[in-house]
């Protein structure tokens, strides 16, 4: 299966450059905010020398490389996570990849609009990440209200979810990402179903 990396950031930052310069995907960019509404898709084809050598060995019919897929997420703003610029789609897009890749505007240009009228990278960067956290503690307040009561009646599975869904909870609403949190591996598989966005990897 191939990786499913998401482009995110805020509008206008460069997203959808950044992802025609590197797949074979077409995005219009311009220069104005939400030119992207819905995901773009595009994929890279992951040369391996490796992959030469066997096709060299075996001399197989047919030698397919293995690829990444790179998805261009609408632009996110302040209040995403309560609806604002069509936030929820946006963010609901991002529960389907598997790593994230946030471009953050870091130059001067009075020629490029900036959604919030001055660049603070730093702010930036916090205002996404925000936003990703509380889609997250949605997601877990949700299930937890779900299960609530099997866990406190009875059921194992139940319970060992709802602990992990209620130590997850406190890490969000202390403000820090589910990567930052430390869970063992059968740890993460009770919650893996969510989705959660602050538990994938990001560069």
């Amino acid at each position: 299966m191939s990786l499913k990396c998401g482009i995110l950031g805020l509008p206008n930052v460069g997203k959808s450059t950044l992802f025609n310069s590197i797949s074979t995907g077409k995005a219009e960019a311009a220069n104005f905010p939400f030119c992207t509404i819905e995901p773009n898709l595009g994929v890279v084809t992951v040369p391996d020398e490796r992959v030469n050598k066997l096709t060299d060995l075996v001399n197989p019919l047919k030698t397919i490389p293995t690829t990444i897929n790179f998805v261009d997420i609408a632009g996110l703003v302040k209040g995403a996570s309560k609806g604002e610029g069509l936030g929820n789609k946006f963010l609901s897009n991002l529960k389907e990849v598997d790593l994230l890749i946030h471009v953050i505007r870091c130059f001067e240009n009075d020629n490029i609009v900036h959604v919030n009228g001055r660049i603070d990278p730093v702010s930036d960067k916090e205002v996404i990440d925000y936003e990703l956290i509380i889609k997250d503690l949605n997601s877990v307040d949700g299930r937890i209200e779900k299960i609530k009561k099997q866990a406190i009646t009875g059921d194992k599975e139940k319970k060992i979810e709802y602990e992990i869904l209620v130590k997850c909870k406190a890490h969000l609403e202390n403000g820090s990402s589910l990567r930052n949190l430390e869970l063992e591996n059968n740890e993460v598989k009770w919650i893996k179903h969510l989705s959660l966005i602050t538990l994938k990897p990001l560069i």
